[in-house]
């Protein structure tokens, strides 16, 4: 093969393909990959393989092996040749993914950009070890000269001194294919590893655009820990269909992960059955937690409490609390305030993070607790919530039974979360 060419896969699906003899032996009906091209290597950079090219032969669909194949280029126009007419058993193409059928017009996830794209072409370039994949066109030039009018608009544009900008991403920058269309099977060396490292939030977004088949591909190749944390950051359709397309098992092995407030906010839209269900799956006292915030109607304030919160008592030192919250390694929100409680657990004061880390290890929590704090019982309405908030400029706030033992607390992200989705609703 002809070195340091590169082509693309518009430029060559239906051009004819001829013997060494110059004569045609059919047409180009697309070119075959190996997905599997690195498996041995997995860090190196991955650039799928041209292995096999389909055509017909005498009204057959044949499948050429593309190490016989020439590529040449004679003006603008890309030429293949086939030196030796070499037919592969269909049987040994189940594994190979054809790059017109499969990518074209397909989505893939840009990586750099956190978000799903729509392929409208494909480069390839000739190198010495063959043929690769290098890079995808999202762009308008792509979709123009798929349907053959590229260059005429870029000469017109050119007159008027303006230009079609490219916008290729390479295909090391590429994860997965949206296949929900049909049941092939496409099989990539490292499945979703790149997908597993974005940010929950930016793979929430991602999984929220894919078709719904691919949706739960994507989110059961997670690890539990991480589809937790995505399945957070879904909205509520998109959680809904996900726990409805996953097994007892696996759904409840994820949300026993999540907080029970997150949990009892997705119970509420899935259907009693299945709930019931779910609850049964999970571990006792995650349920237990669920089951309870289940009870509030939806304008109490324990409907949007969370359960996961740190008390402690006052005569503790700061450097036992320090190894204490060391030692539970707590999530960012449940930390925005410490509630201290008594010998009976009820809530008597908070102490705040920053106090808490200026303070002499050797001191008492008693030495820094503020006693002049607000809270609210876990029946009182939700309405009030926001005022509280801003006028005493709380991130957090506990919450207690009439007893004024601690139920939980609520954070300033849901309540203005809360706010939002009211009015959405109006």
């Amino acid at each position: 093969m002809t070195s340091q060419i590169t082509f693309y896969l518009s430029q060559v699906i239906g051009n004819k393909i001829y013997n060494a003899n110059g004569e045609r032996i059919g047409r180009i009906k697309d070119l075959l990959v190996d997905m599997a091209y690195n498996s041995l290597m997995p860090a190196e950079p991955g650039r799928p393989h041209v292995v096999a090219l389909k055509t017909k032969i005498s009204g057959k669909t044949q499948y050429l092996d593309f190490s016989n194949i020439e590529i040449s280029r004679i003006e603008r126009k890309i030429i293949f040749s086939c030196k030796k007419v070499v037919i592969i058993d269909e049987k040994n193409i189940e594994n190979l993914m054809p790059l017109a059928k499969k990518v074209i017009d397909k989505q893939l996830v840009d990586m750099n950009g956190r978000k799903l794209v729509r392929v409208n072409d494909i480069r390839l370039a000739i190198v010495p070890s063959g043929t690769y994949a290098i890079a995808v066109d999202i762009g308008t030039e792509g979709l123009l000269r798929r349907i053959g009018i590229s260059g005429p608009v870029k000469l017109l544009l050119k007159l008027t001194g303006s230009s079609i900008p490219s916008n290729f991403i390479l295909w090391d920058d590429v994860e997965t294919i949206d296949d929900s269309s049909s049941n092939y099977n496409i099989k990539i060396s490292r499945p979703l590893t790149k997908l597993h490292t974005l940010h929950p939030s930016d793979l929430a977004d991602i999984i929220e655009e894919m078709g719904k088949s691919t949706r739960t591909q994507v989110f059961a190749s997670l690890d539990n820990e991480k589809a937790a944390d995505v399945l957070e950051e879904l909205e509520p359709y998109a959680q809904a269909h996900i726990i409805e397309s996953l097994s007892i098992e696996k759904a409840a092995d994820v949300l026993e992960k999540m907080p029970a407030d997150e949990v009892a906010d997705l119970m509420d839209v899935l259907e009693e059955d299945k709930a019931e269900l779910l609850l049964n799956e999970m571990e006792k006292t995650s349920s237990e937690e669920v089951r309870e915030l289940l009870e509030y109607s939806g304008n109490e304030v324990g409907s949007l409490m969370t359960t996961d919160f740190l008390s402690f008592k006052e005569n503790m030192t700061i450097d036992e609390t320090l190894a204490e919250l060391r030692r539970q390694k707590p999530e960012p929100d449940t930390i925005y305030s410490l509630f201290i409680t008594d010998k009976d657990d009820k809530f008597i004061a908070t102490v705040s993070l920053r106090d808490l880390v200026v303070t002499d290890s050797d001191k008492t929590l008693a030495h820094i607790m503020n006693e002049d704090t607000i809270s609210v019982f876990d029946d009182d309405k939700i309405d009030s919530l926001a005022e509280i908030i801003s006028k005493y400029n709380l991130l957090a706030i506990p919450v207690t039974n009439k007893e004024m033992k601690m139920e939980g607390m609520v954070v300033i992200d849901d309540i203005i979360e809360d706010l939002l989705n009211k009015r959405k609703t109006k």
